[in-house]
């Protein structure tokens, strides 16, 4: 692969994951919005920005191919349910102090996503990727022991994107399309709810929060776009170490930032997560090395 392929492999991954470990900040600028008005308007200006993209930035065929199959729009229907609830739970978590628990979320998905492929495709783990797994049940379980309850919101975020990206491998749409898609298929639900929820916005909103309600569009799709581009240049694998930056960047901001306790038992979880994540990253270097 050239070496000007792979530099810009790395700088466009890392710009996607650096933006997505940076969305905190965008949803701390309006955490006086609902965080369910804000998924709404995230529907709507990414519905919006993206029909403008696909006008400009063509992707033949991707129409035809979804006319002359019905069922990849119920497929896409699906799987645009799933992100909802996804972007929903962290955007809630990051505005009600629970940015901690997105971050371990995150850092678990990779691990769901072998467990789901285990369960769901017949996929066979290797012999390491059993223990990555265990280190993670190990760490929920911890959590559960020492605080009392789940963490549901780890468990939602990782769940909700695992099954995300299994229900996606149903419906092979380029990224782009896929997701303009997906949220075309959610604004009914948004404008019914704007209809039926006349107090929403109260007409108090201060012009940075109609400006930051208005960027959720391209904001949604950029980063979208530069891991959709990254991936046409760098390795899979590669490009699946750097999804570690995005919940670290979280993490990060939690505490120094915004000042979120890193209390013993959750450090312990994450310690179970991060070593599970260690054995997981050695695994897939041997199998590439191997290769």
């Amino acid at each position: 692969m050239a070496t000007a392929n792979l530099r810009r492999g790395y700088l466009l991954g890392l710009s996607a994951y650096v933006i997505w470990g940076l969305f905190p900040l965008y949803f701390k600028a309006i955490q006086e919005v609902p965080a369910l008005e804000i998924v709404v308007h995230r529907v709507l200006w990414s519905a919006l920005f993206g029909a403008i993209l696909l006008f400009f930035w063509k992707h033949p065929g991707w129409w035809g191919e979804l006319r002359d199959n019905p069922k990849r729009l119920a497929v896409l229907a699906a799987s645009g349910a799933l992100i909802a609830v996804n972007w929903l739970t962290y955007v809630w978590a990051v505005n009600n102090g629970r940015m901690l628990e997105a971050s371990l979320g995150y850092y678990i998905n990779p691990l769901v996503n072998v467990l789901l492929g285990m369960l769901l495709l017949g996929e066979r783990l290797r012999r390491l990727q059993w223990v990555a797994v265990g280190l993670a049940a190990l760490g929920v379980a911890q959590q559960v022991w020492q605080v009392g309850s789940l963490p549901w919101v780890s468990l939602v975020l990782a769940l909700s994107f695992g099954f995300y990206g299994l229900i996606r491998k149903q419906a092979p749409v380029a990224a782009l399309p896929g997701l303009v898609v997906e949220t075309w298929m959610l604004l009914p639900a948004a404008l019914i709810w704007l209809a039926v929820t006349p107090q929403a916005g109260n007409g108090s909103w201060t012009m940075p929060e109609i400006f930051w309600l208005a960027a959720a569009g391209p904001i949604t799709l950029v980063p979208l776009i530069c891991f959709n581009a990254a991936a046409r240049h760098l390795p899979y694998t590669t490009l699946g170490f750097l999804q570690y930056l995005a919940p670290t960047l979280v993490l990060l901001q939690a505490i120094l930032l915004f000042g979120e306790p890193l209390e013993p038992a959750k450090l312990l979880a994450f310690v179970c997560i991060w070593a599970g994540l260690a054995v997981y990253s050695v695994d897939a270097w041997l199998v590439l090395r191997s290769r």
